[in-house]
């Protein structure tokens, strides 16, 4: 019986955080849509406490907003947001970039490679959900093996709010040229060539930026 024991509460924190941040930026929850807690709680089977608690750390990456004993919303998608939160994100893409390039391993170039090679597949099927997984799956080797928790968590907070962008973009059958992009930031990345791997990264994110100025 010793592994049956009570679930963290920062776990059904958590939980419910990530559950509901997702459907934000897959659109199952739309922009202007009035959330719930006791509703979303049910949903996901859990107490309201970490539902609310899930609610304020939404608010706070702008993902929600809450006007106090009236309702709490889906922000609407906001291209000044996007944009900011694309420069910050790339700056910190860069930063992490440039430390993780020397300390890469051969086999963390090839997740980077398996993950692009979703990515394109992902891509061609038309699917958007698939391509975002992959294209963080990419992203995130250069995090992880960095080390800056900082970094870390401030692009997995303000991620979410470009990603809601580019969902909308796909879904209008807007085109993604970053299959080639991440091509050339992993031989980079392969070759040890620091400078390069940051350049290209500054481009990916630099169509992000302008995907925001399209809007």
């Amino acid at each position: 019986m010793n592994a049956l024991h009570p679930v963290p509460r920062t776990l059904l924190r958590d939980r419910a955080y990530e559950a509901i941040r997702d459907a934000i930026v897959a659109g199952e929850i739309e922009p202007g849509a009035v959330v719930r807690d006791a509703e979303l709680a049910e949903r996901l089977g859990l107490s309201r406490a970490p539902v609310r608690e899930a609610f304020s750390r939404l608010v706070d990456d702008g993902l929600l907003e809450s006007k106090p004993q009236s309702y709490t919303r889906v922000t609407p998608v906001v291209a000044a947001d996007v944009r900011d939160a694309a420069a910050v994100v790339g700056a910190l893409h860069e930063l992490v970039t440039r430390i993780a390039v020397p300390r890469l391993q051969g086999t963390d170039v090839d997740v980077m490679r398996a993950a692009n090679d979703r990515f394109a597949a992902a891509v061609r099927a038309g699917d958007v959900d698939a391509a975002l997984r992959a294209d963080d799956e990419l992203h995130d080797v250069l995090v992880h093996v960095s080390g800056n928790r900082a970094a870390a968590a401030t692009v997995a907070r303000y991620t979410p709010l470009i990603r809601r962008l580019e969902r909308r973009r796909f879904g209008e059958g807007g085109n993604c040229r970053s299959a080639g992009l991440h091509e050339r930031l992993i031989e980079a990345c392969a070759e040890g060539d620091v400078d390069d791997a940051v350049r290209v990264t500054a481009e990916i994110w630099r169509g992000l930026e302008g995907l925001a100025d399209a809007d």
